[in-house]
């Protein structure tokens, strides 16, 4: 799986934590209510933005294991998270910090995940976490993952899985061949088979549903204008490179749309879904 630099996490993680269903956080804080101390694991976690997103909701005393395959994103959460606390100090496997009035003991861990996500490595997590992760693995490997953490008995959230649906506007003649063939070109395998896409939440539903999970779901958009240029510009950018390397839509085709993205004052409502499995008690 290629990875994601740093200046793409942070340049997208208002946007994420502005679209996170906050219906759906409140439901989660409250099914990890009354533990004393709760241990996450965080796959796939970048730069740290789901802990930095949830930790605010999950109680006074947290344990983070934060779990992705390039040591350069670990590294990067590492600083970062230490810059977002209101104290942070060194401990033997990672990091404690001070935020608010929590305590968040958090450990870092490169591995690829591709080959799968066994018993050992949930352990005793009581929440297993990622964001903006799903669409990228295979169907197989969503449910091997409910395995797991069906098998640990653990809760499972995770957000901003994409959904395909987007609106681009003003709209232009190219947005439907462009859009089209960004969709062929995310299906493709990204290191863990054919990606679900799209269609990752109803997989993670119906394999979490299969293991007496009660599941839940909510649309969590992003909605992006002017103040959010740069996040655009840099989508269009990706958006026509993968259809330029799908090879359906004339090359020429694509950098007028492309063009036009950066030179017009655009807005976008990229979808977004999150879900949250419990256990049945």
């Amino acid at each position: 799986m290629s990875g994601f630099s740093p200046s793409w996490l942070a340049l997208r993680e208002p946007a994420d934590h502005a679209a996170r269903d906050s219906g759906l956080v409140a439901d989660l804080s409250r099914a990890l209510a009354g533990r004393d101390d709760v241990a996450i694991l965080d796959l796939g976690c970048g730069t740290g933005s789901n802990l930095r997103g949830l930790a605010p909701h999950l109680g006074p005393d947290q344990t983070w294991r934060l779990v992705d395959h390039d040591p350069v994103l670990l590294a990067a959460a590492r600083a970062r998270l230490t810059d977002w606390a209101d104290a942070a100090e060194t401990a033997e496997d990672g990091v404690i910090l001070t935020k608010m009035h929590s305590r968040i003991a958090v450990t870092f861990t490169a591995l690829d995940l591709s080959a799968g996500l066994g018993a050992d490595i949930v352990g005793a997590a009581d929440l297993v976490t990622a964001a903006a992760l799903f669409d990228l693995v295979s169907r197989d490997w969503l449910d091997e993952l409910a395995d797991s953490v069906a098998s640990a008995g653990s809760v499972f959230y995770t957000s901003l899985s994409y959904d395909g649906t987007e609106t681009w506007s003003p709209p232009h003649p190219a947005d439907g061949a462009i859009h089209e063939a960004f969709l062929a070109h995310q299906a493709g395998d990204k290191g863990f088979g054919p990606a679900a896409g799209p269609k990752a939440t109803a997989d993670l539903a119906e394999a979490f549903a299969r293991r007496r999970y009660t599941v839940s779901t909510a649309l969590s958009p992003w909605h992006l204008g002017p103040r959010q240029s740069a996040l655009i510009g840099e989508l269009a950018k990706g958006k026509a490179v993968a259809a330029a390397e799908e090879g359906s839509v004339e090359h020429e085709r694509v950098r007028d749309w492309a063009t036009n993205r950066r030179l017009t004052k655009t807005r976008v409502v990229i979808g977004h879904v999150d879900l949250l499995a419990v256990p049945a008690r």
